[in-house]
């Protein structure tokens, strides 16, 4: 679950670095995107080292959400009983959050490549260059499409939060000493990816970029 999570965090700044080219201007933005489907071309044929990348992706979400799974059921056959005492709230506030956040993102995720990636309920259609279905997706009279991405962001943020310390824990990273400097570190890196996702979306429905 940890390798899957690095896996997806990687990807996470990537995309989020990519995003950020909205801001130099459409033809960046559309160079960009361009560039990604002609990565090695012409050794690779065109779109071939991009469609690999979005394979392992794929996997990786679902290995880290069978390895959720796994673990959840595991944890409920070494103890079927609950404890007398109960959870602390902090403890009971992340397992809210790494089970509904999941799921969130998950239908995000769907609905995001529907508009951005496939163009299906995206007003300009996937014919259309990136930049612009990127401005039209997140247009002024769409702001309900930016808000439902905010919320979703977050629900990331949070869920990376906690994620990127259990990673931390469970590849051994963590421990007494390390502490204090590991735990700012999950929340700086989840803090940074949620503003540079935000930022493009906001900055298209306050009119910023056109």
């Amino acid at each position: 679950m940890a390798v899957t999570g690095a896996v997806m965090v990687l990807f996470l700044v990537l995309h989020m670095l990519g995003n950020l080219k909205i801001f130099l201007g459409r033809d960046s933005f559309n160079e960009y995107a361009h560039a990604l489907r002609t990565l090695l071309e012409p050794i690779a044929p065109y779109r071939t080292v991009l469609t690999i990348l979005e394979v392992g992706l794929v996997v990786s979400v679902v290995l880290h959400m069978w390895a959720a799974i796994s673990l959840a059921r595991r944890a409920h056959q070494a103890r079927p009983v609950k404890y007398v005492a109960k959870k602390s709230q902090a403890n009971g506030y992340a397992t809210h959050i790494m089970r509904f956040g999941g799921l969130t993102i998950l239908l995000f995720l769907v609905w995001h490549l529907l508009d951005l990636t496939f163009g299906v309920v995206n007003p300009k259609g996937f014919d259309s260059a990136p930049a612009d279905r990127m401005i039209a997706g997140f247009d002024p009279s769409r702001w309900w499409v930016t808000l439902i991405y905010v919320v979703a962001v977050v629900m990331v943020g949070l869920h990376l939060r906690h994620g990127i310390w259990s990673a931390f824990q469970t590849l051994g990273w963590a421990n007494r000493t390390r502490n204090k400097a590991l735990r700012p570190v999950a929340g700086l890196v989840s803090a940074v990816l949620v503003i540079g996702f935000l930022a493009p979306p906001l900055a298209i429905t306050f009119g910023v970029v056109k």
